[in-house]
């Protein structure tokens, strides 16, 4: 597959809540997941990932998503996110964009990196 029909599959994936299938399907058993702030800073392998998904799961309740079309180059592409969660242990409703930098290598998503506003 092409990094375009990796980001597009991608895209498609996280439009139908289908995240489980982008892993399995997409992704290098080597990625590196980084985000902006702890405690999910940056893990690695499938494990890591998981234990994330976990995490999310755990703390946040999600309303609502967007998900915007893929910006590709070479073996990187981007793509936006918009959500409303609610934050579990808080009960703290807000809404969120972020950007999702993804880079390919050897046919996977092998390094993927968050960016958002971490202070709000």
């Amino acid at each position: 597959m092409t990094t375009k029909d990796i980001a597009e599959k991608l895209v498609s994936y996280c439009r139908n809540n289908e995240e489980d299938k982008a892993y399995e399907e997409l992704y290098s058993p080597e990625i590196t997941s980084i985000e902006m702030a702890e405690p999910m800073k940056e893990v690695h392998g499938f494990e890591g990932i998981q234990k994330k998904g976990q995490w999310w799961q755990e703390n946040f309740e999600v309303h609502a998503t967007e998900v915007s079309d893929p910006l590709v180059a070479d073996n990187h592409f981007t793509v936006k996110f918009w959500m409303d969660t609610t934050h579990k242990p808080s009960g703290h409703r807000s809404q969120m964009n972020e950007i999702a930098v993804y880079e390919v290598k050897d046919g996977k998503i092998w390094r993927e990196q968050f960016f958002y506003n971490s202070e709000s």
